[in-house]
This record gives C-alpha cells, sequence and structure tokens, in this order.
C-alpha cells in the first residue's frame, strides 16, 4: 500500500465556479453572476463534492440544517444562523399512511429559510454590500431577515398583490420593499434589472444554485425522521421549483452515498389556474408550456415562466413522478380541513394536502412498506402571513 510522504503537499480543493452547462462559461463566484453573460441560460454550483455525516457525528450535533454541514457548500454562519431546520413531522389527519412536515415552524414562517440562509451566508462571505430579492412574499421575506442578520442592506421586489402581512414582515426586517404592478413575471423582470448594478448580490431563490443546497435539507431530515429512509412519493408544491429540485438532489446525494436504495417518487401540485408544469408534462413536452396565468388563491406556486422549468420536469420525470393540479375550492377546502387539525397554513401550503385528499397522488405499485407513510408533504407557509382563502 502506497504511503503518503510526509511533507507531500494537500491536493488542491478546486474553487466553487457557477457554471453554466449550455455554454460551459464558468464564473467566480466572486463575479457575482446570476446567469450565463452569453446565453441567458441559468447557472450551477462546480467544484463541489458533498459528503454526508456518520450517524455517530449526527447523534452529537444540534437539530438544524447545519447538522449535514459535510453536504452543504458553506459553513455554518455563526452570526447569521437562526437555528433554521429539523423541522417536525406529525401524521396527516384522517391519513395514518401520510405525513405532513410542519415547515411553516422555520423561524421566518416558511420552508424559504433552508435556502435564504446559504445566500446570507455567500454573501457574507463574499463582503457584499447589498442584496434583491424578488418573491411573491415567503422567499423575500426569508431574505430579508437573514440579510438583517448579517447586517447587509436588502430590497425585495414583490408584486403589488402580495398580502399586507407579508410586506409588513419584509419592512419589519429593515428591507426596502418595491410593490410591482402586474404579474409574477414583471416583478422578476423588475429585480433583474436593478442585480446588474455593480456590488449586487441577486439573492435569488430561483437562480442561485446555492439556494437549493439549502432546500435539499427537507429530504435529509426526512431521511433521518423516517429511521434512514425515505417515503415512497414526495408530495410537493412546485412554482418556480426550488423545493422540488432540492429535494431531488439531496435524494440523489444520499443515493450516491449509498444510504437510499432508489428515489422516491416526486408528485408535483400546480395551481389549476396557472400550471405552465403540468400543461407541458401531460402533453409529454420537456418545456414549460405557454400560458395565460389567472389569478389563485395559491399565490406562492403561481408563476407562469418559470425558469428552471425544464430542470423540474426532468427531474420529476427521472424519478417516475407527475405533476397534477388543484382548484382553488380545493385549496380552500384543504386550508380549513387542516386548520380544523391544528395546522394553520397559508393557502399555498394547503395545496399539496389538496391533492392527496382529492386522490389526485395515486398509489404505490407495489404493497406499502407498513414501517413507513405513503408519502409525505410539506406544510411550507404559515398562514398568519396572509388572508385566509374566501374560495
Amino acid at each position: 500500500m502506497a504511503v503518503a510522504e510526509p511533507n507531500a503537499p494537500t491536493p488542491a480543493v478546486p474553487p466553487l465556479t457557477l457554471h453554466c452547462p449550455a455554454c460551459d462559461n464558468h464564473y467566480a463566484l466572486q463575479d457575482l453572476a446570476w446567469r450565463c453573460a452569453d446565453c441567458h441560460g441559468v447557472l450551477e454550483l462546480s467544484g463541489f463534492t458533498p459528503a454526508f455525516p456518520k450517524p455517530a457525528d449526527l447523534a452529537r450535533r444540534a437539530p438544524t440544517l447545519w447538522r449535514y454541514a459535510e453536504a452543504l457548500p458553506l459553513a455554518e454562519p455563526a452570526a447569521i444562523t437562526l437555528g433554521e431546520g429539523m423541522t417536525p413531522l406529525v401524521t396527516a389527519p384522517g391519513r395514518p399512511d401520510v405525513r405532513l412536515k410542519v415547515d411553516y415552524l422555520m423561524p421566518t414562517g416558511s420552508f424559504k429559510d433552508r435556502g435564504a440562509v446559504l445566500l446570507a451566508a455567500l454573501a457574507d462571505n463574499l463582503t457584499v454590500g447589498r442584496m434583491i430579492a424578488d418573491s411573491s412574499g415567503n422567499a423575500g421575506t426569508a431574505i430579508a431577515a437573514y440579510a438583517a442578520r448579517a447586517g447587509i442592506a436588502c430590497e425585495v421586489y414583490v408584486p403589488e398583490s402580495t398580502s399586507a402581512g407579508k410586506v409588513a414582515q419584509l419592512r419589519a426586517y429593515g428591507a426596502t420593499v418595491h410593490q410591482i404592478p402586474g404579474s409574477r413575471e414583471d416583478t422578476a423582470d423588475a429585480a433583474a434589472q436593478a442585480a446588474d448594478e455593480p456590488g449586487t448580490l441577486y439573492a435569488s431563490h430561483v437562480h442561485n444554485p446555492f439556494f437549493f443546497h439549502g432546500t435539499k435539507t427537507y429530504v435529509f431530515e426526512l431521511w433521518e425522521q423516517l429511521g434512514g429512509r425515505l417515503p415512497h412519493t414526495l408530495v410537493l408544491p412546485v412554482g418556480n421549483g426550488t423545493l422540488v429540485l432540492g429535494a431531488h438532489l439531496g435524494a440523489r446525494e444520499l443515493l450516491a452515498a449509498g444510504l437510499i436504495g432508489h428515489l422516491p417518487r416526486i408528485v408535483a401540485v400546480q395551481a389549476a389556474s396557472c400550471a405552465p408544469l403540468a400543461t407541458a408534462f401531460q402533453a409529454g413536452q420537456d418545456k414549460p408550456a405557454t400560458i395565460t396565468a389567472e389569478p389563485t388563491l395559491a399565490e406562492g406556486i403561481a408563476i407562469a415562466r418559470p425558469a428552471r422549468g425544464t430542470q423540474i420536469l426532468a427531474a420529476i420525470h427521472s424519478t417516475g413522478g407527475s405533476i397534477t393540479t388543484v382548484t382553488d375550492d380545493q385549496v380552500a377546502a384543504a386550508h380549513a380541513a387542516l386548520a380544523r387539525a391544528g395546522l394553520y397554513v397559508e393557502p399555498t401550503g394547503a395545496a399539496c394536502w389538496a391533492a392527496i385528499s382529492a386522490g389526485l397522488v395515486g398509489e404505490p405499485d407495489t404493497a406499502p412498506d407498513p414501517d413507513l407513510p405513503f408519502a409525505v408533504a410539506p406544510l411550507c407557509g404559515s398562514g398568519l402571513k396572509s388572508k385566509p382563502p374566501t374560495s
């Protein structure tokens, strides 16, 4: 067996870069690039090889998402973290074969804290003076909170229709709020223009791949909470796909580490009145369909032009999953049912439960494992942020 020389240099660790898969361009993190300069395509993180902590190490660590330090591309930001992660897993009302992960118990009231803390840590590491985000509410409030912790100026662009509770939360964190008339896409366009100003980190939960390395911890926690296994089906909301892509990434990393034997099936849920991904999936297309969006109670997933739509469709196909839609009436009914079971979510947070309750998720092809739930769905955002549904 070869023995390393005592004074042999430590192998160099490749630097983290942002990579355009279409053009093969690489950008240093310090460039603050948020899309490819040539093709305007989305960027991926390159130069990072994740590992997974040993069970003995996990047993000694705090119940936060930073317990998976080896699998995250940035070190825990001690002065920024709010203890995010390890949210409860509870039995769904009337469905002992389904679990609900209560991610609205995150510090700012939504699952977006998982990715926002990574973006704030990145901004802090790069010593940028300004962060910009666009959001229908939850991603913006999460980024504003962690920017406040980091002492970084933050501007958040939101649709004019964003609920007053979310706007108030943004302002309470000290963020400058820009309320943009028109569609969710108009809001994203306005933020993108501001994001190109020098010294600005576009803390986009859609474009910045560090965000997905935060949301992948949703699956890591499930794996731990279910005794080192994952359920047959992950039911996930999808608009811009931040949780679908993060969950798919996390499951792939668990599979590569030999910690699970196969990928769980992903069933994604869209609002029926704004469903470019479901429309494309049902038509067998590999790109989001062109649609005319209509208003919906599920404002958090009302995305007519998801920038990573092709990736989302490919991820769901790779698991043997599907994309379904729910109506506003179904969302309202699910919202009320969850509240009567002690779970008060924003309307978007009821979309997955609406799909399960309506029988839109399907059943496993093989006999279910009696020791595992058939499906797990997230409760993504607190109901205290939004007006209750009126549909």
